[in-house]
């Protein structure tokens, strides 16, 4: 389970340290991928898994399926964490997030987001203004 937010610095060489408690369940490696809200997904092999057999079991004679599936299979990337736990980030993963040098992991239960820090304050903001409305809308009790 992931969980909370960590405010973290993208190396010169576009490297991005995992939060120590989480580097365990991504020693078998992770999977790296374009997330729906300009932020990247960090996901372990297994939850990898349960998302790509979701996605090849939509209809791929629909065309809003076949762009779901397409949109996240080409912007993925198998990688792992090196001996300090950082793993590196795309250059094309970190444009399309606008990423440069300052980021927020946070935990979305089943995976990791990574998000720069200025579009995930937005985000938050947004979230905090419109929260109760977000909750009835997708029938949220807390």
């Amino acid at each position: 389970m992931f969980l909370g937010e960590y405010e973290l610095r993208i190396d010169h060489k576009g490297r991005l340290a995992i939060p120590v408690k989480f580097r365990e369940a991504f020693r078998a490696g992770l999977v790296l991928s374009r997330g729906f809200d300009k932020c990247l997904n960090v996901y372990t092999m297994a939850e990898w898994g349960k998302v790509a057999d979701k996605l090849v079991s939509l209809p791929m004679t629909r065309r809003d399926p076949r762009r779901v599936a397409r949109f996240t299979f080409s912007g993925a990337f198998d990688l792992e964490l090196d001996r300090q736990g950082r793993v590196i980030l795309p250059p094309a993963l970190r444009q399309y997030a606008d990423i440069n040098d300052e980021v927020v992991i946070v935990g979305a239960y089943s995976h990791l987001q990574i998000w720069d820090k200025g579009l995930w304050a937005a985000e938050k903001q947004f979230m905090a203004e419109h929260a109760t409305q977000i909750a009835e809308a997708v029938e949220i009790q807390p």
